[in-house]
């Protein structure tokens, strides 16, 4: 286990942003928190960093407890949306900077920094600065400078907010592989979720302060466990009924006047009990 939030809860004077959450994150893991604005996406992020302390709660890294560190001192690094470069440096001292604090010798900086330039397809681009280059050209100097130390956790912002759509669809394919190609977990925030479903190998959907479900992309999608997540994400008929009997996990729905088939999942559904089913508008058949 890489990284575990323990019953992490956070406030902000009277509202309660967190509320309990749980989670276990596994090394080399691409983890989506995807949820609408205000959900504590981002006060995750910033606990997980270092830059908020919880109210309650821990965070372990590789089962040390690191809630009290300071962000330098966590094997962790983040990608702000705005990707906050340096405007004064070139792109070959954005992307070495942490090697440079650490003092690592000269030759060893421009070997790695060459390394990442060619990892995000940005050769020849050593020597500009921020302003020359484009939105999409930003955001990969910003995760080559994050990746460069080899972080064991990169945090990721909404990184790809500010880009239209037809470049945040490249950049989706090209942060997945780089993703693969580096081993690293990425813990990835959006609101976007085409997106989470697209890149994430889990994701965790999060609705005022809690999760309300982690799962795999199919998992979220074709096996939703709360309304919240069958809307959510895709587009899912609400539909309530009754439930009837249960043959092979067959569960028989009285549904406005009808009778309907549900798959059961293995529940055991007593005869009389309120029951909600989520259909696809994709599964429906005129």
């Amino acid at each position: 286990m890489l990284l575990e939030l323990k019953n992490l809860t956070k406030s902000f004077g009277t509202n309660q942003v967190l509320k309990g959450i749980d989670m276990k994150i596994e090394e080399g893991e691409f983890i989506t928190l995807l949820g609408s604005s205000g959900c504590g996406k981002t006060t995750t992020l910033r606990i997980i960093a270092g830059l908020e302390e919880p109210d309650e709660g821990q965070v372990l890294l590789n089962g040390t407890d690191i809630t009290a560190l300071e962000p330098n001192h966590r094997d962790i690094n983040t990608v702000f949306q705005n990707y906050a470069l340096f405007p004064y440096m070139n792109v070959e001292k954005n992307i070495s900077y942490g090697l440079r604090l650490k003092k690592v010798p000269k030759e060893e900086i421009k070997k790695h920094v060459e390394e990442m330039l060619s990892m995000v397809q940005l050769e020849g681009y050593g020597k500009r600065k921020p302003e020359e280059l484009s939105g999409g050209q930003k955001q990969r100097v910003a995760i080559a400078r994050a990746v460069i130390n080899r972080p064991g956790v990169l945090l990721l912002d909404e990184p790809l907010g500010a880009l239209d759509l037809k470049l945040r669809r490249q950049m989706q394919s090209e942060l997945k592989n780089l993703q693969k190609k580096l081993g690293i977990t990425f813990i990835y925030i959006t609101h976007d979720q085409e997106e989470a479903i697209n890149m994430s190998d889990r994701i965790a959907v999060m609705n005022k302060g809690t999760f309300e479900q982690i799962g795999t992309p199919d998992e979220i999608y074709n096996h939703p466990k709360t309304s919240y997540v069958a809307t959510f994400v895709g587009n899912a008929n609400i539909l309530k009924g009754t439930a009837q009997e249960t043959e092979a996990d067959i569960l028989k729905v009285s549904l406005a006047g009808s009778i309907v088939s549900a798959v059961a999942e293995g529940k055991k559904i007593a005869p009389g009990t309120p029951v909600t089913l989520a259909v696809r508008s994709e599964n429906m058949i005129f």
